[in-house]
């Protein structure tokens, strides 16, 4: 099956129920159906952040692939990483269903999953069993809805996936497990963060995912306890439990995270104001409503080095990553860019 194939069949899955379309859409990628993406990466879109060479900036953003089931192919269409995850320590079910939800009409997504996911030993079997050299992975890491003590299954959790992932990310902003977005707060992520480095000194970068409901006043101070505590960079940002105005859809008023294009404005505003605040120290990864090349172009020059999709590729499917470097090119040559590295940070410099 080609690309553009997979892609034309999407509407058929939108028929169904979201959890069970993404659920075949993921086993049609596990088994590669959805074809590969045959053409080799312009060089201009190249980025070399986190000790890796990125042969382009698009990544696929957690929450898509949690059990890491489909890396293969994933990485065969064309992204330039994949993010895997949020596994966490124990197998759990999730929230009850429904808990995804389209808000078709807006573009967007909510969702109250839960971490559904089957557990840190499958999870890590899989990242092991994975061909290396590929394209980097990112390997998601959060804990469980019960029973969970922070400062045991965090450092537990990346010891465990540290020697097969590219980098980890810790997830400390899902507004789907009670108490989750707590852990954001400048004392209780140092925490955090000081038992991972102590119980993992040796380990691949290490970032940070961050929600982009945080009050200003405190972002601040949440950046540099993350610098403070050798942190390499952060993902702005996971969904949003605002609703912005002008929402048509009539599942706007589901319980849980909001994603895709109604959060790109919030999510690049939060980008860009922790990108002032790092001032380079800092790698990060945008998030949030990209749709297009422009979209992605807006995240670099915000700041961001990468960019990842996740609503706008459940909407496109897989035909739209080589339309979004294909974009992203035009928009770098209209915008006077000669490459990808030149853009990132361009509107703080202005």
């Amino acid at each position: 099956m080609t690309m553009l194939l997979a892609s034309t069949l999407l509407p058929l899955l939108r028929w169904m129920d979201p959890e069970r379309a993404h659920s075949l859409a993921l086993q049609g990628l596990a088994l590669s159906l959805a074809g590969r993406d045959r053409t080799t990466d312009d060089p201009r879109l190249q980025v070399t952040v986190l000790g890796k060479r990125f042969s382009n900036p698009l990544g696929l953003a957690a929450g898509f692939d949690k059990n890491a089931v489909a890396i293969a192919g994933l990485s065969a269409i064309g992204f330039g990483f994949v993010e895997t995850g949020t596994v966490t320590p124990r197998p759990q079910a999730g929230n009850p269903r429904p808990r995804l939800f389209r808000l078709t009409e807006d573009r967007a997504v909510i969702n109250r999953m839960g971490f559904n996911n089957a557990g840190l030993q499958a999870y890590v079997a899989r990242l092991k069993a994975r061909r290396m050299g590929g394209v980097p992975v990112g390997a998601n890491v959060g804990i469980n809805k019960e029973g969970a003590e922070p400062l045991r299954d965090y450092p537990a959790l990346v010891q465990a996936v540290a020697p097969h992932a590219d980098y980890v990310v810790v997830n400390v902003s899902s507004p789907n497990t009670p108490g989750l977005r707590d852990l954001q707060g400048e004392d209780r992520l140092r925490d955090i963060l000081q038992a991972i480095n102590a119980a993992v000194p040796n380990r691949p970068p290490l970032l940070v995912k961050l929600a982009p409901d945080l009050a200003d006043a405190g972002l601040a101070a949440i950046v540099e306890a993350c610098i403070s505590e050798r942190v390499d960079g952060l993902i702005i940002s996971n969904t949003t439990i605002s609703r912005p105005p002008g929402l048509k859809s009539p599942q706007v008023s589901q319980p849980g995270g909001l994603s895709g294009a109604p959060l790109f404005p919030l999510s690049t505003a939060v980008l860009r104001r922790v990108a002032e605040i790092a001032a380079g120290r800092l790698v990060l990864i945008g998030v949030g409503g990209v749709f297009s090349g422009a979209d992605v172009l807006a995240k670099l020059r915000a700041g961001a080095s990468l960019v990842q999709l996740y609503s706008g590729f459940a909407y496109g499917g897989p035909a739209m990553i080589p339309r979004l470097k294909r974009e992203l090119l035009t928009a770098l040559q209209e915008a006077g860019f000669p490459d990808v590295t030149a853009a990132i940070g361009a509107d703080l410099r202005s």
